[in-house]
């Protein structure tokens, strides 16, 4: 029973409700003008320092002040303090090899950010530290450093040695280059299976060869070519073969090392990777007619491989039978390969600290035929808004 004195209230109709608040009211644009006007200029970079890449670029579009904030010290300086992100990978697509694509592993997503200063004719992208690529021409020639976010670009030095053949590339940035600005300088380094060696200094935009090649080291330098450098810190690592090792090189302390480590069994198409200091070993394990990729970590007092973690059994199943052949294109924490054999071409990632095993959505070029494209050749680089070449 319902006592009709306090009986309830009755409901409102629809038009007596109250209205809700409307985006883009008169009183709410005030609002607004008011609070964004008196909002810190630091706070607003130190926001905008925190937002994914591709809002950024958005965001740049709104006004020439937001624009502006690639060169604000201050924004610099916000984006330095952040920790590092995922790296990104850029590619070299098959049929397009005049421009690049970048992958971003956090959203899933390729972009096409071409850099109109590069020669027509193909260029490596070969190495990267501190937000830069660094660039090698087809003929083993010329070098080139690049932001591909900001599109900086330009040439290096003639090199003083002219080697015609090929060489394994690393790159290293200086102490206080490390918060991604770039400012403090960098150093990058080629070497040749003969020895030969030269390493050129962002700071004296010149390419020297500090020394010979340390008497300890085994000569020829039979180097795996399909292996990029990994750098931590100062020191550059390469992976050699035959025998089967890494030979390392301190461009502060300029001295070399080498290390006889023998690669595990049945395994094909290696190459080594870094993720916090730790090296790695990736590769295919291959037994029989089964194969699967398996990733390894050096054992620092046995100088051994340890397996660390591999590919799902499910995915593997996917190999078997066929003759895959593998490339490691990032190999910075977040290791990208890519996988290929008559009837498959597949690009994964792998997660070193998550270790968690992801496919890549297909590359298609934004213009001209809706096909995917294969990353003949490519990089991991991480981001920076604020790296200088």
């Amino acid at each position: 029973m319902v006592d009709p004195k306090n009986s309830p209230p009755a409901k409102k109709s629809r038009k007596n409700r109250e209205k809700p608040f409307v985006a883009g009211s008169s009183s709410e644009t005030m609002m607004e003008q008011r609070i964004w006007k008196e909002f810190p200029e630091d706070l607003f970079e130190a926001v905008v320092a925190r937002l994914p890449i591709a809002a950024f670029f958005r965001l740049r579009s709104v006004c020439r002040k937001w624009n502006s904030l690639l060169d604000s010290h201050s924004f610099s300086q916000h984006c330095s303090e952040l920790p590092p992100s995922l790296p990104w990978l850029y590619g070299i697509t098959h049929e397009s090899v005049g421009t690049g694509a970048m992958y971003d592993p956090s959203s899933r997503r390729w972009h096409h950010l071409s850099i109109p200063a590069l020669p027509a004719k193909i260029v490596i992208p070969a190495t990267s530290a501190g937000g830069l690529l660094c660039f090698l021409d087809i003929s083993h020639q010329k070098f080139y450093i690049s932001n591909p976010l900001t599109r900086l670009f330009r040439e290096l030095p003639p090199r003083s040695v002219q080697v015609w053949s090929r060489v394994a590339i690393g790159m290293t940035m200086d102490e206080d280059s490390t918060g991604g600005s770039g400012d403090g300088g960098y150093k990058i380094m080629w070497l040749g299976c003969n020895g030969d060696y030269e390493i050129y200094d962002s700071r004296q935009d010149s390419w020297t060869r500090p020394s010979v090649i340390s008497a300890d080291i085994t000569l020829p330098l039979f180097l795996n070519f399909r292996s990029q450098a990994v750098s931590i810190g100062h020191t550059v690592y390469f992976m050699r073969a035959e025998p089967d090792g890494i030979v390392s090189y301190n461009t502060e302390s300029r001295v070399w090392r080498q290390f006889s480590i023998p690669v595990p069994p049945h395994v094909m198409d290696h190459a080594i990777a870094e993720c916090g200091g730790r090296i790695l070993l990736v590769g295919l394990l291959t037994k029989n007619a089964a194969t699967c990729v398996c990733v390894w970590e050096l054992q620092r007092m046995t100088l051994l491989w340890k397996e660390v973690d591999r590919m799902p059994n499910i995915w593997c199943l996917e190999f078997y039978g066929k003759h895959v052949k593998m490339n490691c294109l990032g190999n910075r924490r977040l290791i990208m390969l890519s996988l290929r054999s008559r009837q498959m071409n597949r690009l994964v990632t792998y997660d070193v600290l998550s270790k968690e095993w992801r496919k890549v959505p297909g590359c298609v070029l934004q213009h001209g035929r809706r096909k995917k494209q294969w990353i003949a050749c490519g990089t991991s680089f991480h981001p920076s808004l604020t790296a200088s070449a």
